[in-house]
């Protein structure tokens, strides 16, 4: 996953440098190169991800941030900035402390048109969900909140006062529940910052369009999960992730004081 600490748009102490398809431009613009395709009759669905140079998701504090950097975290501003909503499940915003995004200065040509924000939007069958990811939002960027129909009515009740809730009538939410919602509320441009289990969902049902990967100059060793993970049958339902081969293209290869950063685009 992504981490979520002070995902600025800051310049960095050193500027991109592009490996791919043009070697050696540089101060290459962020905002140009991962610039979302023209909005279409569907969502566009973004990974922003970040894993050591063995595949390592999560550092030893149990968090991605252990893997960031001033470059990683200026790339995921820009993301931010340019999206419509960030997609999140319910464990990877608890564990990595997601709150509301904080609007910038540096967004506002981004964002023309636009709430100074993109939405939060969490995926939980618990609702067990930190109050100010909640209650600090701004009202024209509410936090929207994915759950099923058995979810805890008395946690409901809290939610609801404060998010958009999205109620799927099925035993677990999936990906194209969340993309047809957020089509209907206008937010076509969709970046999801994982964690794997959700991540693992949207590459198994053929959703994800885009994958935008930071290789972190670091080794992590055995242990550490990879930014796609299969999620635990929710009660009532066998597992129904299978395995996938999806061929992608690589859209370009930038780099800054040692990081790597992909695009792919799904063929």
């Amino acid at each position: 996953m992504s981490s979520t600490h002070d995902a600025g748009g800051a310049s960095s102490p050193a500027s991109l440098r592009e490996l791919l398809p043009v070697p050696g431009r540089v101060d290459v613009d962020p905002a140009e190169a991962y610039a979302y395709p023209p909005v279409s009759d569907r969502p566009w669905v973004r990974a922003n991800m970040v894993a050591s140079a063995d595949g390592g998701a999560i550092g030893p504090s149990g968090r991605s941030r252990d893997l960031s950097s001033a470059p990683d975290r200026r790339i995921m501003g820009v993301l931010r900035g340019l999206c419509d909503v960030v997609v999140v499940g319910a464990a990877t915003a608890r564990q990595e402390g997601y709150r509301p995004v904080r609007p910038r200065e540096v967004w506002e040509r981004l964002r023309a048109g636009r709430p100074a924000t993109p939405r939060i939007a969490v995926v939980t069958r618990s609702l067990e969900l930190d109050d100010a990811l909640l209650e600090t939002a701004p009202e024209d960027a509410r936090t929207i909140v994915f759950t099923v129909s058995d979810a805890p009515i008395e946690r409901l009740e809290r939610v609801s006062a404060h998010a958009d809730v999205v109620i799927v009538d099925d035993v677990s939410v999936r990906p194209a529940h969340i993309v047809r919602a957020l089509a209907e509320r206008g937010l076509y441009r969709v970046l999801t910052e994982g964690g794997p289990h959700l991540l693992g969902e949207f590459v198994a049902a053929g959703l994800l369009d885009e994958l935008c990967l930071t290789t972190s100059p670091r080794l992590l060793g055995v242990g550490s999960p990879r930014i796609v993970a299969a999620p635990p049958p929710a009660a009532g339902e066998a597992g129904h992730l299978s395995q996938e081969n999806v061929p992608l293209r690589l859209a370009h290869l930038l780099e800054n004081e040692g990081n790597l950063f992909a695009r792919y685009v799904r063929e």
